[in-house]
């Protein structure tokens, strides 16, 4: 049997203890198969959180508590519960929980449901068919809640997640353990914990599925959501994201292309000053470009497949014919620019007073088209992943 722990942070939510341990009890009663308990993880209240947690420990045997003695953020406490319910407990499926009731504690079936069917992280969505947020939110708060949502659904170019930002969650012990440790540093300690999670679980591919969640507005306490949770969570966001279209492959081989392209502009200039057929000076420059384009690619857009010594002469010959398709299409622009439309000067690049002509604009256009086959051509055949 599976044993699942609600973690549920709480710092000065002593109003709270009673309703959202009860309300749990109810749900914890519908549900067989599963081992079911609830950890408080408190961070030095004030307020006497901690005794009315004793108070329900001594009514219900399935109730635990952990008493951090600093108040370290959302991230920190759920950080210091997970580890707790996991090395103490023997979780297997854990829940990240609010105090505050603000999480529908009868749609726990039905995440359990999608965890047993092979998810490894299950959100309540508050942003699907069947979700939604308080109605007497006042407008700013909505907005917030709707574009900051939709903002890192921009960002990070992903609209299948439908609620980055929700803190109702079903997780699989091994998710936690495959995630948590790279979480670490001031900026996890607080709400953008929830935002590193789930970007670390798609990162991975972890199996990420969504169930729709009515978030109910607070009616005991304060909320802790303070002007950092967007600050700190825009920051991340930002920074992740910059940090993932840095490194991927695509960005690399635009850069080197990029690169190859001012090799192929620059040489194309200087073999025209001595060339009179710009055919044939077109053709040097692609292949100057091309010697440029393989360094670069082997040294650092396929660094992960970086080729061995004895392998570069063969592998640069056929990087040369995996580039044929490119420089044909870049022969074929060419050739019918100038043959329909003609060599003519357009203008020039202001403060050096460099000549621009319409042969230059047939050399961006074929270099553009022939981008396309090169990226498929290099992965797939030069640096062919084993």
């Amino acid at each position: 049997m599976h044993k699942v722990v609600v973690v549920i942070p709480t710092y000065n939510e002593a109003g709270n203890i009673a309703r959202v341990t009860s309300a749990l009890a109810k749900v914890f009663a519908t549900i067989s198969n599963y081992d079911l308990h609830i950890l408080f993880v408190d961070d030095n209240s004030p307020d006497g959180t901690r005794v009315k947690i004793a108070e329900v420990i001594h009514k219900y045997p399935y109730v635990h508590i952990l008493n951090n003695k600093r108040k370290g953020g959302l991230g920190h406490a759920y950080k210091k519960g997970f580890a707790y319910a996991i090395d103490k407990l023997g979780a297997d499926i854990l829940f990240e929980f609010d105090a505050d009731l603000s999480h529908d504690p009868t749609i726990i079936p039905a995440m359990l449901e999608d965890i047993n069917s092979g998810a490894s992280l299950v959100l309540g969505s508050r942003y699907i068919q069947g979700g939604g947020i308080p109605k007497n939110w006042a407008f700013h708060r909505k907005f917030l809640s709707v574009v900051g949502n939709l903002f890192i659904q921009v960002v990070m170019l992903n609209f299948k997640v439908h609620d980055w930002t929700t803190g109702y969650r079903a997780l699989t012990k091994e998710a936690v353990l495959a995630i948590m440790p790279q979480l670490q540093g001031k900026v996890f300690a607080g709400y953008s914990w929830q935002t590193g999670f789930l970007v670390r679980a798609l990162e991975l591919g972890l199996v990420v599925k969504e169930v729709p969640l009515v978030f109910i507005d607070r009616e005991n306490g304060k909320s802790k959501l303070g002007p950092e949770y967007l600050f700190n969570n825009f920051v991340y966001i930002m920074r992740v994201r910059m940090k993932q279209i840095f490194s991927s492959r695509i960005f690399k081989f635009v850069m080197v292309g990029g690169f190859g392209s001012l090799v192929q502009f620059t040489s194309l200039y200087l073999y025209r000053m001595f060339i009179p057929s710009f055919q044939l000076a077109n053709f040097l420059s692609i292949e100057t470009a091309i010697l440029s384009n393989f360094a670069l690619s082997n040294l650092w857009t396929f660094a992960d497949r970086k080729l061995k010594a004895s392998a570069i002469p063969g592998k640069f010959l056929q990087f040369n014919l995996a580039s044929f398709g490119s420089i044909v299409i870049q022969l074929i622009v060419a050739f019918l620019g100038e043959r329909f439309i003609g060599l003519h000067p357009l203008f020039a690049v202001p403060v050096i007073n460099l000549p621009v002509d319409t042969g230059v604009m047939f050399a961006v256009t074929g270099i553009a088209l022939g981008m396309f086959w090169n990226f498929f051509a290099y992965s797939h055949f030069v640096w062919k992943k084993k």
